[in-house]
């Protein structure tokens, strides 16, 4: 988008407005990847056992949840760091 027609502080603002956006977006989609992937792995819930395939695709998906928890942890610390600079 092309904000040369605000000023540094209007532009400023908008970048935030969009980086929150962008960030709830991944989150939604993510979370919403996640679920599907907890739903894809389990049969049924008549069980308390897994099966061998339910519970490697259960181990999948907490990896996979793992390390973007991570990911974003590393995210929202990158924008702390650089509103803490911004004062």
């Amino acid at each position: 988008m092309d904000f040369s027609a605000f000023n540094s502080a209007e532009q400023a603002h908008m970048n935030k407005i969009i980086e929150k956006k962008q960030m709830q977006d991944f989150l939604r989609l993510y979370a919403n990847i996640v679920e599907r992937c907890f739903a894809s792995c389990c049969n049924d819930f008549t069980s308390k056992a897994l099966s061998s395939k339910e519970e490697t695709c259960v181990m999948s998906c907490t990896e996979k949840f793992l390390k973007h928890s991570e990911r974003v942890g590393s995210r929202f610390a990158e924008l702390n760091a650089g509103a803490r600079l911004q004062f």
